[in-house]
């Protein structure tokens, strides 16, 4: 574990050194859309409840408009590799719900009593949105839905904070963002809602998160400044406020993707911020993928700003699959990412390196205690190619060289290694030819 946790830190800390290179592989699930990504830990495991965006069809959902029935949980140990628990909570096992509503939007997960509150939000069988709770002895459930929602709250986008004290403060979003103390059950209201004061005025406020470090409370949000969502965040002394906006931690995105809900949570040592793009649907935005990228904080308590990566958060494992169409950097020329297949975009994404002088890093490679006889790579090529990996930097210790075989079909194709390194690394993929080549992964045994 100690091993474990040194290496998502020097992932982490490679954005430090090299602001203007890219760092784990983004999106974080591929099999599936996931959105508004709240992040936990717990027994010793990131679990992230996310909302599961879908494509309506008809009689189920509104065309164009966002369109999810049910939530998931994932966890992860390492940051990499997520695994799927399932559906935990489906609106039609919640009997305040609208069977058909398809509303079941961003949630959130805590620990208290010894048990796992799953608090989410749904338009209700009598019209409008409103926010229930559901039960488990587990981090993955089985959930049991409360049978009816919490009483005297309208809105969306719940997000519960537990202070040291152990007392219990939901934020949400309606129209403005409001914050209430929860009673000690966490299934009534201690108090009645109110609006946080200070925050923007202008332009759509929603997805609240709260979280606090070394003494400053941190209420972050999505925001409208301009034409889409922002993360924005302001910091009090008090889960109550006052709160005095802070500043923007992730810009608008590059992709138009119209929302951006987030959350925000250390795991060994390092902080990071979860998130969503469009990246599995270009042309879609209500169907979006679950993000992260390594998050850090100024010697004032002030937040840096995220700089989105493909790369991510997690240390990869040599013998595994390595997508290098996440990079960490890439040649000025030569380089282009697309989907393998655009008919599937959850097949994942394909790298192309054309000309002689076209690489992509690769960093944070785990190859353990080394002794890794062969690499391989899936890839292809119209006229053929060779590429080479290389240990750290493009001119570092060659580990394989790949006879990338002419013709139009994906073919795995396999070389002897040399001078496999123990430990974590970089690689750098080039290619010797001034053909085109395109690679899917590459992986060593």
């Amino acid at each position: 574990m100690r091993i474990l946790q040194l290496n998502l830190l020097a992932v982490c800390a490679a954005g430090l050194l090299q602001v203007s290179t890219a760092l784990a592989m983004n999106p974080l699930i591929l099999d599936q859309f996931t959105a508004d990504p709240t992040a936990r830990v717990f027994e010793g495991r990131i679990y992230l409840y996310p909302s599961h965006d879908i494509l309506p069809v008809p009689g189920k959902g509104r065309p164009g408009w966002f369109c999810m029935e049910d939530y998931h949980v994932f966890s992860s140990g390492n940051l990499t590799d997520w695994k799927d628990h399932g559906v935990i909570v489906n609106q039609t096992d919640v009997d305040w719900v609208d069977p058909k509503s398809c509303s079941m939007w961003a949630p959130d997960c805590v620990f208290k009593n010894g048990k796992y509150y799953f608090f989410f939000p749904a338009v209700a069988k009598e019209g409008g949105f409103r926010i229930g709770v559901a039960i488990a002895d587990k981090p993955e459930g089985p959930f049991k839905p409360e049978l009816k929602p919490i009483e005297g709250l309208r809105g969306i986008d719940p997000c519960v904070f537990i202070d040291k004290s152990g007392s219990a403060y939901l934020y949400y979003s309606a129209r403005k963002i409001f914050v209430v103390k929860l009673k000690e059950s966490l299934l009534e209201l201690d108090g009645i809602p109110q609006a946080i004061d200070n925050l923007p005025t202008k332009g759509l406020l929603e997805g609240p998160f709260v979280f606090e470090r070394n003494g400053i409370y941190y209420l972050t949000y999505p925001h409208v400044e301009n034409r889409i969502e922002r993360l924005e965040y302001a910091i009090g002394e008090n889960p109550l406020g006052p709160f005095k906006p802070a500043g923007v931690i992730l810009d608008e995105s590059t992709n138009d993707c119209w929302t951006v809900h987030h959350s925000i949570v250390e795991y060994q040592g390092q902080w990071y911020l979860f998130y969503h793009d469009k990246d599995l649907s270009p042309d879609f935005d209500k169907n979006r993928a679950a993000r992260a990228d390594c998050l850090f904080f100024n010697d004032d308590g002030t937040i840096r700003k995220v700089v989105p990566t493909l790369r991510g958060i997690g240390v990869v494992e040599a013998k595994s699959k390595l997508q290098i169409d996440r990079y960490s950097a890439t040649s000025s020329e030569g380089t282009a990412v697309a989907f393998v297949n655009p008919a599937k975009p959850h097949e994942g994404w394909k790298i192309s390196l054309t000309g002689a002088s076209a690489w992509v890093r690769f960093n944070k490679v785990d190859f353990g205690q080394g002794a890794l006889k062969s690499v391989e790579a899936r890839a292809v090529s119209a006229a053929g190619g060779a590429i080479e990996i290389h240990l750290d930097k493009a001119d570092g210790p060659l580990l394989g060289r790949i006879e990338i075989g002419q013709g139009a079909d994906w073919k795995n194709f396999q070389a002897e290694a040399a001078d496999i390194p123990s430990g974590v690394h970089d690689l750098v993929i080039t290619q010797t030819s001034n053909n085109s080549v395109d690679i899917d992964w590459i992986g060593f045994e």
